[in-house]
């Protein structure tokens, strides 16, 4: 855990603003470790009892395998209006590893439980809840439970919501490490391969995902942020083994969330953010539209982003999310937007569609 704590001192040194990082500690005795940033016109920064300024605070939840400082290109832009929250979900990054149940109910539970403590710990009264893949997954289902606590859902190429096809040949076309992850997965831990690699993990890392290196290589041009992700997954694999209880298989979900998500309140607007050659099936926006007709629902997409959205394009990922947290109302929106496509800028680092 040291030399993850180092690594990622060595990311968010690039953030400038004021930011206070610290573990929250849940009533369960569990540890949740967090960062925060605010607006500068607010003044100070949020403290552990409560949030400083008067605009509804962002938080963010990370996806599979990673932690709060792959947010590194995002915290600091989008902290420009709003307060934002990141932290490490139970089980991931430098947050307490406990042992999970081994229903998957059980689990998404155990998730939901501590992202509701977690947030009573802050005293935040409602949020803006941002879930990246696995962590849009769990933001759904916090929504589900906990509506009047979240003022906006937003999805960000979310895991786990349409049901496994029968056929997967015809309908999935994953990139290779995720065809690789859904072979290992079915069998044992997915990443103990990589907790197997002892200090040649990070070039194992690289081999797999190459291009991780570059979407950060306007901060980082060494292995900083392949060490991070390395120490991230060479921990306990708690959150890790939590997921295979989820998981179907690696791309799929046992208890898809298009089945429940009319549960969330219609009161209760959701967008969805897409990278345009992203892996997951973007097609599921279009889905939850029509399961909640009565609705604000909006589907947006990513020109040239992979999976990782706001690493692909931060600029415009956080134009984005600006725009759709400056945007809500105090009362609840139209049912329906129409979808969007947001171009790359001409700025933007090209990607490789066969990396993706």
């Amino acid at each position: 855990m040291a030399q993850l704590k180092a690594v990622e001192e060595r990311i968010l040194s690039v953030i400038h603003s004021r930011m206070e990082s610290r573990y929250v500690r849940l009533p369960c005795g569990e540890r949740i470790w967090t960062v925060s940033l605010s607006p500068e016109e607010d003044g100070a920064v949020p403290g552990g009892q409560g949030t400083s300024g008067k605009r509804t605070p962002l938080v963010l939840v990370h996806g599979f395998g990673g932690g709060l400082g792959l947010w590194v290109q995002n915290m600091e832009s989008l902290s420009q209006r709003h307060p934002v929250h990141a932290f490490d979900l139970l089980g991931f990054g430098r947050s307490s590893r406990p042992r999970f149940p081994l229903e998957p109910e059980e689990v998404e539970a155990q998730f939901v439980d501590s992202i509701e403590e977690w947030r009573e710990q802050l005293g935040i009264s409602k949020m803006l809840l941002l879930g990246h893949s696995l962590g849009g997954f769990l933001a759904a289902s916090y929504t589900i439970q906990h509506p009047d606590r979240v003022k906006h859902l937003i999805l960000v190429d979310p895991w786990g919501l349409p049901e496994r096809p029968a056929d997967l040949s015809e309908t999935w076309k994953p990139p290779m490490w995720a065809k690789a992850a859904a072979t290992v997965l079915g069998r044992f831990n997915f990443l103990a391969v990589l907790r197997a690699a002892g200090p040649w993990g990070p070039s194992l890392v690289q081999r797999f995902r190459p291009d991780l290196k570059r979407k950060y290589s306007e901060y980082f041009e060494d292995d900083t942020i392949l060490e991070y992700v390395y120490h991230c997954n060479a921990q306990t694999p708690s959150g890790e083994a939590a997921f295979k209880v989820l998981s179907e298989s690696f791309g799929w979900a046992k208890r898809p969330m298009l089945g429940r998500i009319h549960l969330i309140p219609k009161d209760v607007p959701i967008t969805l953010i897409y990278g345009s050659r992203s892996w997951i099936e973007a097609s599921s926006g279009e889905q939850v539209k029509s399961l909640r007709p009565h609705s604000y629902v909006r589907t947006m997409a990513i020109e040239g982003a992979s999976h990782h959205v706001y690493a692909d394009r931060p600029e415009e990922f956080n134009a984005a999310v600006l725009e759709i947290c400056d945007s809500v109302p105090e009362t609840p929106p139209a049912p329906h937007s129409p979808s969007s496509t947001i171009p790359a800028s001409p700025s933007s680092r090209p990607s490789s569609r066969a990396l993706e």
